[in-house]
């Protein structure tokens, strides 16, 4: 009879997790395993994937007769028609619009301040959540009865979005507004990885203690941050979510709309959680070409590589890149085979390692203020510890058994909040 309980619990802690050890005993017997999640069969969900915006006939009724203001910029879309542009065109009164990093209308480069305006095609106010301050004031809010957020994230920790909802969520829940959001699949959801946030390292891009790679949808996350009280003064923010029609985090997804101008091919989403963390490095990653986030390489490279290309100043993507009108050498990613990550699950480390082996002058490879870059590597990273570690020639195993157990609990507790197989 122990015997049995005994295995009949080790089998629920087999499947309380995405990734757990346990041990089973059955008949006396010792039988060490490691189950994942997505090892076990999920059932195969069929039908054309629909977002949340795209339902209109699942939230239209609800918005009737309230003061709206929406959190969007260009991958806010119904159909191939901006949200706010349809939203209006349905009769829904939209009196104020607030624009996160990149702008509203998608034309500021990464890192730009953006200035409160007009839009000129609706003549609606614009907020922005990127230039004075990050997080709507209650000024911003008189006269709103409930916020919408529809905003296409990428599911990378230190893609700014997911900073923008956090800061969205602490203001409604101050104001004792209801929040809708307008889910929408996560490109890059198939899988969870990398280090979890050290709290020392929190900044702009990184406020949680989530992992690189973190597999939620927004409306997700948006739960996550309110179960976990990781809000400010441990508020609540009151949610109403419209979900994705006929998704699974398995489910590959192709973006109809970049979700900002660096990430302007399904490639380069695909490839920029293995690749943004060069931001904290010399090296560049295309900023400055039409194929960013699709190759690496820096001048001093010559030699060690053929394939070239040189950064120039491109307005509305990258004025001023790094190693700006010099031939940098080093690898060509465009043809990368993407299906690679999907079978992996995983970050490429090695890259970066690679990167690191052939530059020359060591001790400027992670120096920031010679990058000249928009991140920090260790905040990039979200520990102190990778830099160390790729110095230090560790191999990738030891690398990322330095992120258990934190990213199997991460894991574990994701469960929690997932409203998609």
């Amino acid at each position: 009879m122990l015997n049995r309980i005994l295995f009949l619990f080790a089998a629920l802690v087999l499947l309380s997790g995405d990734f757990v050890c346990a041990q089973i005993i059955y008949n006396g017997n010792r039988d060490p395993r490691k189950v994942r999640v997505e090892d076990i069969d999920k059932p195969k969900i069929k039908g054309k994937i629909i977002t949340g915006a795209d339902q209109t006939g699942q939230y239209l009724s609800y918005l009737k007769g309230k003061r709206i203001g929406m959190v969007v910029n260009p991958t806010s879309i119904i159909g191939n028609k901006p949200s706010v542009d349809s939203l209006l065109s349905l009769g829904v009164k939209i009196v104020k619009i607030f624009g996160p990093e990149h702008g509203f209308r998608g034309n500021a480069s990464a890192g730009v301040k953006v200035d409160d305006s007009v839009d000129p095609q609706t003549g609606i106010p614009v907020i922005s959540l990127y230039g004075k301050h990050y997080k709507p004031t209650k000024q911003d809010l008189d006269g709103i009865d409930l916020m919408i957020f529809d905003i296409q994230d990428v599911g990378v920790r230190f893609y700014t979005y997911i900073n923008t909802l956090q800061h969205v969520m602490e203001a409604c829940a101050a104001n004792n507004m209801e929040l809708m959001i307008l889910d929408r699949p996560n490109p890059n959801g198939f899988y969870v990885d990398g280090p979890i946030l050290d709290s020392r390292l929190k900044s702009g891009i990184g406020l949680q203690p989530i992992p690189i790679v973190h597999g939620l949808t927004v409306a997700e996350y948006a739960q996550m941050l309110n179960g976990e009280g990781w809000l400010e003064d441990h508020v609540k923010c009151r949610l109403k979510i419209i979900k994705v029609a006929n998704y699974s985090h398995d489910r590959p997804y192709t973006l109809p709309v970049k979700p900002s101008p660096n990430l302007n091919t399904q490639q380069s989403i695909l490839l920029y959680p293995s690749l943004c963390w060069f931001e904290g490095t010399i090296i560049s990653q295309g900023r400055g070409t039409y194929f960013p986030f699709q190759v690496l390489g820096n001048p001093d490279l010559k030699g060690k590589y053929t394939f070239s290309f040189t950064p120039v100043s491109i307005p509305g993507m990258s004025e001023t890149p790094l190693h700006q009108d010099k031939a940098c050498y080093g690898l060509d990613l465009r043809k990368y085979n993407t299906e690679k990550i999907r079978k992996s699950r995983k970050l490429n480390l090695q890259w970066l390692m690679e990167m690191y082996n052939a530059y020359p002058y060591k001790d400027k490879f992670f120096d920031a203020k010679q990058s000249n870059q928009i991140g920090n590597f260790d905040k990039l990273a979200g520990t102190y510890d990778l830099k160390k570690q790729i110095i230090a020639g560790k191999s990738e195993a030891e690398i990322r058994q330095s992120w258990e157990p934190d990213l199997s609990r991460y894991k574990l507790m994701r469960r929690k909040y997932l409203l998609y197989p």
